[in-house]
C-alpha cells in the first residue's frame, strides 16, 4: 500500500481555534454576562445553567456566535425570572455582536504554513468548519487566509456524512483526506 503522505490529496482545516482564536472570546463573554446577572441574583451556578440552555438550543440553532447570543438572552431572562431590564438585554446583544465581528487574526505560523502548502500545489486546501454561514464567511475574509484555500465548506455539524460529502465534492476517497483541527469530537472522531 501507498505511504500515507502520498495518498493524501486534500488537507481540510477547521477554522475556529485552529486558524484563529475563538473560544477565549466566548468564555470572556460568559464572564461579562455573569457580571450583568450578578445584579439580579446569586450566580454560583449560572455558567452551568447557561450551558444547559445552549445544549437544549443546539438542535434548533446549531453552533456559533448568533446561536450563542440567543442562548445568552434566553438564559438571562429565565435566570432572572423575567426581571432583567431591556437595557441589560441590549448589553447582551452587544456582547454577541462583538463575537460575530471577531477579527479572526490568524494564530502564529498559520498564514506562513498555508502559504507554503498553497505554493507547493501538492495538496488541495479546504476549510471545513461548522457554524453559521455568514459569520464564518466573514471571519475567513477578515483573516486574510481565504486566498490559500481551494474550497470552503461550512456545515451545521461535522458528522461522518458531512465528511463523506466533502470527499464527494472534492472527488476523492476518504483515505485521501486529512483533517487538521483542535476538537477530538468534531475533527477526529467522525
Amino acid at each position: 500500500s501507498m505511504p500515507i503522505n502520498q495518498a493524501i490529496k486534500v488537507i481540510a482545516f477547521d477554522a475556529d481555534d485552529t486558524l484563529w482564536d475563538n473560544e477565549p472570546y466566548f468564555r470572556q463573554t460568559e464572564d461579562e454576562l455573569c457580571q450583568i446577572m450578578a445584579e439580579y441574583r446569586d450566580i454560583s451556578d449560572f455558567k452551568e445553567y447557561l450551558f444547559g440552555i445552549e445544549m437544549d438550543n443546539m438542535p434548533d440553532y446549531g453552533y456559533g456566535a448568533v446561536a450563542f447570543t440567543m442562548s445568552l438572552i434566553e438564559s438571562s431572562i429565565k435566570y432572572s425570572d423575567g426581571k432583567i431590564s431591556a437595557s441589560d438585554i441590549g448589553r447582551i446583544i452587544e456582547l454577541g455582536r462583538k463575537l460575530v465581528r471577531l477579527s479572526a487574526t490568524p494564530l502564529a505560523g498559520v498564514a506562513e504554513t498555508l502559504k507554503v502548502l498553497h505554493q507547493r500545489c501538492r495538496y488541495q486546501l479546504v476549510v471545513f468548519t461548522k457554524g453559521e454561514l455568514l459569520t464564518q464567511e466573514n471571519k475567513l475574509k477578515r483573516s486574510g487566509l481565504l486566498p490559500y484555500f481551494d474550497r470552503v465548506f461550512i456545515t451545521t455539524d461535522k458528522q461522518p456524512d458531512d465528511y463523506r460529502k466533502v470527499c464527494r465534492e472534492m472527488g476523492i476517497a476518504p483515505e485521501e483526506l486529512v483533517m487538521v483541527g483542535n476538537s477530538l469530537r468534531s475533527d477526529i472522531q467522525p
